[in-house]
């Protein structure tokens, strides 16, 4: 029979809490997801070719874990208080019927348990095909294809997700239950009183208002346009002044919200002053709870906003050469003769490149005059460091950037007519390439032995080589005849290899790769292969999306949840009011559209503030943590933002919706209470 209640209470909590119960299916699916990341293809493959990386990566997963329990302990605690309250009444009956504190103490252990082995069975298997999607998706992203796609199960990850949520759970319980253990049966009768309101003066609350927003203003200014050096000076000022303006907003925000309902619409009728009524008091007396959530809302939208947005802007950038070969010529065409070269390879060329002759080397000497570069370079702001360093040591031969393009299917570069062009595989400092190209947008020339050569205005940087054989600085590609010239050691620096689009269409841009890749290193020639560039920027993306948009889901979950059972708590609290309104004659559809205005008011006043911060800190990161690679377009990344905010806006309705319709149910009942 003791069973038998537990199961009925825990299914009667599930549906009057569904709000909860959702919630922490999702946190299960979270846990999973992120404790599971090892396993997945795409990690599997990093391991291979970024071991060190990797490891670094799954040994701060257990911490970003422990961080997310921390967390979400709240999120069930909230939602715990919720429920037993809800029950108050019923818990004092189970005691003046001669229930024994130790067995009521069970019993909401049983319950909880009960609960949390239900969420477990569903979201257990909701987060397994939630890891094989997200697998097999970035496995295609990435070129890994369906045949490098592998199922994978990781029992660790499931031992940890089960035991980190029964934990929380049974702690939460724990906590709840002392204070409840601690009770006589006439308490719980008897709704606690709601937390008294922080009211302040007018004056007060305008000192609050104004005082918050200077802040916040304060915060967005440093960190986007003076966070751009790191100092650490700065980056507190941003802090301090953006969460004290968070919580001296909401602080002053009571009186405000006074002062517009003394100022109402002449015309507004009905349950309006009502309803303002009961926002203001909520902002009043959860002011804290308001400025948190609203917090943690932004790091939600900025984590998964930046994750969504770095992750696929950085998925899109190209590729150039897949092998370069180094060694003798004559080892390198034997090599290139092979069937399963000759099977994935398209088309190979070699690369000129080489260092200046010494007389032509930059540096003050007559025979090479880069006057009117450095000249350029000075009238861009910003730029000092790039001309205090400027060194031009390489030379490429148009020909072979032109093999690199055509092979790419990019418009090759024209240097007819006494024209070169400037160089630089410094592709992922994007603020350097920038400055670099407003330089040259000022019909910039050079003077080689006497004669003047004319700068294109566009800055060359598609990688020359496969990895990082080689990195240039700085370089320029001149015209065949003038390279012989120029160049210390006229002879091919390497072979460049790119792959058939037939082959990377079928196998999969890694299989294909990885196929070669095990060839060249059986050969004995020295080689560069894609799959070490590939893997470097791969984990980078990886690591920077996955734990950014996992923190943001999970603050978003704890925000929300927070907001909602706030307002849940304090409608219970304040049931006594929905009664005598019924008693007065207002009518059920006019009580749930006041409770529906009420929530929607308290949901804009948190994401209204956060959805603001948001936009100053996404900016902040972009332009101060991190620096965009030249090849990855701004507008494509804040494209990819928007939509993740949008996406974000709509999940956002559909949880106040959820909330709305939770409210309204508890209206309804009292409708049965007072029906005659």
């Amino acid at each position: 029979m003791f069973f038998k209640q537990i199961r009925r209470n825990a299914a009667r909590n599930r549906k009057g809490n569904g709000l909860f119960f959702g919630s922490l299916v999702i946190a299960i699916i979270a846990f999973y997801t992120l404790l599971s990341l090892g396993g997945q293809d795409v990690m599997r493959y990093l391991a291979t070719v970024e071991s060190v990386a990797v490891a670094k990566l799954m040994r701060m997963l257990p911490l970003v874990y422990a961080v997310s329990l921390f967390f979400v302990f709240f999120l069930v605690y909230f939602a715990c208080r919720y429920q037993t309250d809800s029950r108050r009444r019923e818990f004092g009956l189970y005691l003046m019927l001669g229930m024994k504190r130790s067995r009521l103490f069970f019993l909401l252990f049983g319950e909880t348990l009960w609960s949390s082995l239900t969420s477990l069975l569903l979201g257990v298997p909701a987060a397994l095909f939630l890891t094989e999607g997200i697998s097999l998706a970035t496995a295609n992203l990435v070129g890994l294809g369906i045949i490098g796609h592998r199922f994978s199960f990781s029992a660790p990850a499931l031992f940890w997700t089960v035991c980190g949520t029964v934990a929380v759970q049974l702690l939460a319980m724990l906590v709840i239950g002392i204070g409840l253990g601690k009770k006589e049966p006439v308490d719980f009768f008897h709704s606690e009183a709601a937390g008294k309101q922080k009211t302040a003066s007018a004056a007060g609350s305008w000192v609050f208002f104004a005082a918050g927003l200077g802040l916040l203003f304060t915060a967005y200014y440093l960190g986007v346009f003076r966070l751009r050096s790191l100092n650490p000076v700065v980056l507190l000022a941003v802090l301090v002044c953006g969460i004290a303006g968070t919580f001296w907003l909401y602080r002053g925000l009571g009186g405000m919200l006074g002062r517009r309902i003394r100022r109402k619409n002449p015309d507004a009728v009905g349950l309006w002053t009502f309803t303002a009524r009961q926002v203001q008091e909520q902002v009043w007396s959860q002011y804290r709870a308001l400025a948190v959530s609203s917090l943690l809302l932004l790091l939600s939208l900025a984590c998964i906003s930046y994750g969504i947005s770095m992750g696929l802007g950085r998925s899109n950038r190209g590729r150039s050469v897949d092998f370069s070969l180094f060694g003798q010529a004559e080892e390198i065409e034997a090599a290139l003769e092979a069937d399963v070269v000759r099977e994935l390879a398209e088309e190979s060329y070699p690369l000129y490149l080489s260092m200046l002759k010494e007389p032509y080397r930059s540096g003050g000497e007559l025979e090479f005059d880069v006057s009117q570069l450095l000249h350029a370079l000075a009238s861009v702001e910003g730029t000092e460091n790039i001309i205090e360093y400027f060194h031009l040591e390489y030379v490429m031969a148009q020909s072979s950037y032109n093999d690199l393009l055509r092979s790419m299917g990019r418009e090759e570069i024209d240097l007819s007519g006494g024209k070169v062009a400037l160089y630089s595989s410094m592709s992922d400092e994007g603020d350097f390439q920038r400055l670099l190209e407003a330089a040259l947008q000022n019909r910039v020339s050079l003077g080689i032995a006497g004669n003047e050569y004319e700068l294109l205005p566009a800055l060359c940087n598609k990688n020359v080589v496969a990895d990082r054989a080689i990195t240039l600085y700085l370089a320029l590609i001149v015209p065949d005849e003038l390279y012989e010239e120029l160049a210390d050691e006229p002879q091919a620096y390497c072979r460049n290899l790119r792959l058939r689009d037939t082959a990377v269409e079928e196998l999969g841009l890694m299989q294909a790769v990885s196929r070669l890749d095990e060839w060249f290193s059986h050969s004995g020639l020295t080689y560069d292969s894609y799959l070490s560039g590939i893997g470097r920027k791969l984990f980078y993306t990886v690591a920077a999306s996955y734990l950014t948009i996992y923190l943001g889901l999970m603050f978003w979950l704890i925000a929300n949840t927070v907001i909602g059972l706030k307002y849940l708590i304090g409608q219970r609290r304040t049931r006594h009011r929905y009664e005598t309104l019924a008693m007065l004659g207002a009518d059920m559809p006019s009580m749930e559209r006041s409770v529906k205005k009420q929530i929607g008011s308290y949901f804009s006043l948190v994401i209204c503030v956060a959805v603001v911060s948001s936009a100053a800190a996404l900016g902040t990161m972009f332009t101060s943590f991190t620096s965009l690679p030249a090849d990855v377009s701004t507008l494509t990344v804040c494209v990819y933002a928007a939509v993740a905010l949008l996406v974000f806006a709509l999940i956002e309705l559909l949880y106040i919706g959820v909330v709305k319709r939770q409210a309204c149910r508890e209206i309804r009942r009292l409708d049965v209470t007072n029906r005659r």
